[in-house]
């Protein structure tokens, strides 16, 4: 059902972000046997609430339809692995934690990130719906409730299992739906003087970048750390300090504990990063009403690179089937007119088709038997690793394409 009140303050949503038209869920990869099945498109149609500024997208479908099968596994991404293990060291050398510790991380994934607290010897507990990518984790000797998180499942697990000294979310708090829900989950799950860290894409550099692709249905929040701190102050936490985040194109990890707790004093960087943001002007609606253009001139800029790239009798694949790469391959309208197909680690996606616009999803080995001209880098947010992985077009002089911020080529 669409809503259309703010989720966390109920007011009216009234003010466009950005409408980037209609769009499949972004990673409902479809068979062969779908292919010529209706497949069902929902407004890709994002708000600002101008009473708290959250932006936000309407809620057209459910979470259990999103995230009960999921095809996104972390652990294929070598960034990902890399960001864990740092948070890892840091937070046990910081927090010293140790093998009396409860470390529990909700939206667990395949294990990705609590495997090396397990290393350590701390217990874990993966919180994760996703039952096909838990497996995962299980296998790993992770234990993992398959469960959505919210206030009656950290009820039910502070009860049984006891409250977290370390609770954590790495790009999970704009994934809820119901965010009230699930912040007043994370009060209740937290030890009196435990320790909450999240990770999210951060508003200010998707909107300073362009990055509109990573507005996908998967996301119903876009956040900053203003309107963070007023969400967590609304269920009595509090944020106590901040750090900036290469990830996911740069993302934000606030840390935030039980107001009434007094022994974490808050750092003079939650204040300056909030008026960072407001010098930006996330407290002023015009400021996001600036976006819309940015993002249909981007539009018109790759399609013009891929149009003149086709006429010239140039060869285009893909790299990765990500969601950010699907919400830009449906408003772009880019199909295998212009990309042949696409490629990607996960055997999950292999033999699979994109949703909506239908590319043909391969094993990565299949660059090196097409050789073709130009590789278009979906997941530009590891374009780093992804060009040190496939170096080996330059052999035959092919050339990587990332589209954000803008198009460039790298030979």
């Amino acid at each position: 059902m669409s809503k259309s009140n703010c989720r966390f303050c109920d007011a009216p949503l009234k003010h466009t972000f950005v409408d980037l038209g209609m769009s499949p869920l972004c990673q409902t990869h479809i068979t062969s046997e779908q292919l010529n099945h209706m497949e069902p498109f929902y407004p890709l149609h994002t708000y600002v609430c101008d009473h708290c500024l959250l932006v936000q997208l309407q809620e057209y479908v459910s979470p259990q339809e999103i995230f009960t099968e999921y095809a996104y596994f972390s652990s294929y991404v070598d960034a990902l692995l890399r960001n864990a293990s740092n948070y890892t060291d840091l937070m046990v050398e910081r927090f010293k934690l140790n093998a009396q510790s409860q470390v529990v991380e909700v939206a667990s994934n395949d294990g990705y990130l609590l495997q090396y607290f397990l290393k350590k010897g701390i217990p874990v507990l993966g919180v994760e719906p996703a039952v096909n990518v838990s497996q995962v984790a299980i296998e790993k000797g992770i234990p993992v409730v398959n469960k959505f998180f919210g206030r009656q499942t950290a009820t039910e697990l502070a009860a049984e299992r006891g409250q977290a000294d370390l609770l954590l979310g790495n790009n999970v708090l704009a994934h809820v739906p119901d965010i009230n829900d699930f912040v007043g989950g994370l009060k209740i799950l937290l030890k009196p003087t435990g320790v909450i860290t999240m990770e999210f894409p951060h508003l200010m550099q998707l909107m300073q970048d362009n990055l509109f692709d990573t507005v996908y249905h998967e996301h119903f929040s876009y956040l900053s750390c203003l309107v963070v701190e007023k969400i967590f102050a609304a269920h009595g936490l509090t944020l106590f300090d901040v750090d900036e985040i290469p990830i996911h194109g740069g993302s934000l990890r606030i840390y935030a504990r039980h107001t009434e707790d007094a022994s974490k004093p808050v750092s003079d960087r939650v204040a300056a990063f909030i008026e960072r943001e407001k010098a930006f002007g996330l407290t002023q609606l015009e400021t996001y009403f600036t976006f819309t253009e940015k993002v249909k001139a981007t539009k018109r800029q790759l399609l013009q690179f891929l149009i003149t790239v086709k006429e010239k009798g140039k060869t285009i694949a893909g790299y990765g089937a990500p969601g950010k790469g699907n919400t830009l391959l449906n408003y772009c309208g880019i199909r295998t007119d212009f990309l042949d197909y696409t490629v990607d680690r996960n055997p999950y996606k292999q033999g699979k088709f994109t949703p909506g616009t239908h590319i043909p999803i391969y094993s990565p080995d299949k660059i090196q038997e097409t050789k073709p001209d130009y590789l278009l880098i979906l997941p530009w947010n590891v374009k780093d690793e992804i060009m040190e992985q496939m170096s080996f077009i330059r052999d035959w002089g092919g050339q990587f394409v990332v589209p954000l911020p803008e198009v460039k080529v790298y030979s």
